[in-house]
């Protein structure tokens, strides 16, 4: 049998630990983004290692303002709606693709 408190839930914890996580995300992205521009340029810049890097960087960008749309919904609302379909693919698809630009940097 379960107790009252039991079934109360307070609804602010899940969407605060949702928005930090998204923060944590971004900060490491930013630290994979730096690291892409100080790959790419040491020894000497080459074309493929700029395009690369310019690669990363904008996929960078597009998460951040993902997350960061994400961020501002978690907050505005006491009870957010779930992340749309499109949104979630996208910043997988950022994720993965900074990944694979880095591997391409590193080899």
């Amino acid at each position: 049998m379960s107790t009252p408190a039991a079934e109360e839930r307070d609804p602010g914890l899940q969407p605060e630990r949702t928005r930090l996580a998204w923060r944590r995300t971004t900060l490491s992205g930013t630290v994979c983004a730096v690291l892409a521009v100080k790959t790419a340029l040491h020894g000497g810049p080459s074309a493929s290692g700029v395009v690369a890097c310019a690669l990363a960087c904008m996929l960078w960008l597009g998460f951040l303002l993902l997350a960061h749309r994400r961020i501002r919904a978690l907050a505005a609302a006491d009870a957010p709606s779930a992340i749309a379909p499109r949104h979630a693919t996208a910043a997988v698809l950022c994720t993965v693709a900074m990944a694979a630009c880095g591997a391409a940097l590193v080899f």
